[in-house]
């Protein structure tokens, strides 16, 4: 059997409501109404999509990621900007981008190491880590982003990564976590 999972940090509250008020400002730039704006509920850092794997997979995944992140140290997280981007040729998304410190540049390509070394093969080295505001067509879409995105100044502390899975809903993803690893306190 086959799940779709990809690596996450969760996000607090205040920054999950703040992040819902800022995506309802953007609705203003979807002009022929084709982003379907995800469920704030759902919201979450994305550190490496690893498309579908199995459930052997994941007892690898979860054993190598406590393996390597025991001595990874918690951390603030600046959700800094907006931005639309092609994710593959069927889907672009509208999302909170993080300012691409060490940390999390760091965090991310252990998770794809994580996941290299469990045999599963990332399909785009082109990932960036991110929060998905929204979806739309990747290829044809009317969607035209602004020249200046609305402000984002957010912190969010890194303090565990979580494996989630993903499932096709009728309203959106629904996504349930299969382990979370805390990092090492911050203090």
């Amino acid at each position: 059997m086959k799940i779709r999972a990809f690596f996450a940090l969760t996000l607090p509250d205040s920054v999950v409501r703040w992040l819902a008020d800022h995506a309802d400002t953007l609705c203003e730039y979807d002009k022929q109404v084709e982003v379907e704006w995800v469920d704030s509920d759902t919201y979450h850092l994305t550190l490496c999509f690893l498309g579908d794997i199995t459930l052997e997979q994941v007892d690898q995944l979860e054993a190598l990621a406590r393996k390597r992140l025991k001595d990874f140290t918690s951390f603030q997280v600046h959700l800094n900007a907006t931005d639309y981007y092609r994710v593959s040729k069927k889907l672009a998304i509208v999302a909170a981008m993080p300012d691409g410190g060490e940390e999390i540049m760091n965090l991310h390509e252990l998770m794809e190491q994580v996941a290299e070394e469990a045999g599963i093969q990332q399909e785009d080295k082109g990932f960036k880590a991110h929060v998905t505001l929204g979806r739309l067509p990747g290829k044809k879409n009317g969607f035209k982003p602004p020249q200046e995105w609305p402000e984002v100044d957010l912190i969010s502390l890194a303090d565990s990564v979580v494996l989630f899975q993903s499932k096709p809903g009728e309203r959106g993803s629904i996504y349930t976590p299969l382990f979370e690893i805390p990092l090492q306190d911050l203090a």
